[in-house]
């Protein structure tokens, strides 16, 4: 098939095939970009939550290493916290705050998802109407004296096209759209993991205090003589 057929069978469309031309472009140009991105983010994330997750408390040397590792990350935002507020040791009030800076980083983690769900709906619908269209140009062949029937189921084939150009996007793209979906959910679960466990942590250096505290105290009364031996 050549390039004048090509023409042909797009100008046979109503120009749609041109239209979705430009959405194959744009929806394989997402996938891509999100793929790499994506991939990068989960696997550099999964070593920070892992880390995160080994600490013993919240101690701003070690929160600080990790807040270098996980620059550019969404991560990093919730290791920043604990450090920002160095003063906030109740679990639930710390579990707020990064539950809202969860909130603000998840569009930055399936940005431009959105193109690829709207041309997967859209894709089959213009296939079906660039059909259409090809099917009326087809079927007026018939008004011409002396058309031979191969013409009309030649003009047929040729409308089928579009449906089947619409179809292959949208199989494409919902192939696609899921698996991404899969890897944002997956750096979603990483950053809940890293909330949960810095909230769980929260009371962990005020706990070795006061456990100390009271070890002194003990020490000190079991030193004390009793009242007999005075």
């Amino acid at each position: 098939m050549n390039l004048q057929n090509l023409t042909h069978i797009a100008s046979q469309s109503g120009g749609i095939l041109y239209l979705m031309a430009i959405m194959l472009f744009v929806v394989l140009t997402v996938i891509i970009e999100r793929s790499r991105s994506l991939a990068r983010l989960q696997k550099r994330g999964d070593r920070i939550t892992r880390a995160t997750t080994a600490l013993a408390d919240l101690g701003p040397v070690a929160l600080r290493e990790l807040c270098v590792q996980a620059e550019g990350l969404p991560h990093e935002a919730l290791l920043q916290i604990p450090l920002h507020h160095p003063e906030i040791r109740d679990p639930q009030r710390l579990g707020e705050l990064m539950e809202e800076a969860i909130m603000i980083e998840i569009p930055h983690v399936d940005r431009n998802l959105w193109v690829v769900d709207t041309i997967i709906t859209l894709a089959p619908l213009l296939g079906l109407l660039g059909t259409i269209i090809g099917m009326f140009n087809a079927f007026q062949v018939l008004g011409h004296p002396g058309t031979a029937p191969s013409h009309v189921t030649g003009g047929v084939a040729e409308a089928l096209i579009a449906t089947a150009s619409g179809l292959f996007i949208a199989i494409l793209g919902v192939v696609s759209f899921n698996t991404l979906n899969q890897r944002v959910r997956e750096v979603v679960h990483q950053l809940e993991t890293i909330s949960r466990a810095l909230s769980n942590r929260a009371h962990a250096p005020r706990r070795r205090s006061a456990q100390g505290a009271n070890v002194n105290e003990a020490t000190r009364v079991g030193m004390q003589p009793a009242a007999g031996e005075a």
